[in-house]
């Protein structure tokens, strides 16, 4: 039986490629407004690296991926998914 490679995405930050499951999705969707994790639309990935959390361009990368502006609202919810995925493992970045 033949195996299926991995789904790959590009991480919006450092620009390399990583398999899908261990990136974080945030995801545009035209009728529901801006989901993490999940959702059909367009979509902007970020590697569990801390040098890519922590980007200080990051807010403007999301924006551009995503072709929208971002409200205050959205950069409070964010952060705060951002501390609640940094409580699983991140890889520190070389």
């Amino acid at each position: 039986m033949k195996q299926k490679s991995p789904v790959m995405r590009i991480c919006i930050s450092c620009r390399k490629t990583y398999n899908r499951k261990d990136l974080l999705k945030i995801t545009k969707d035209h009728n529901k407004g801006i989901m993490f994790h999940k959702g059909i639309g367009r979509s902007a990935y970020i590697c569990k690296s801390k040098k890519c959390y922590f980007d200080s361009k990051i807010k403007k990368k999301l924006q551009k991926a995503l072709k929208t502006d971002l409200k205050p609202e959205f950069i409070e919810i964010f952060e705060k998914e951002l501390q609640a995925t940094m409580t699983s493992p991140i890889r520190e970045y070389n």
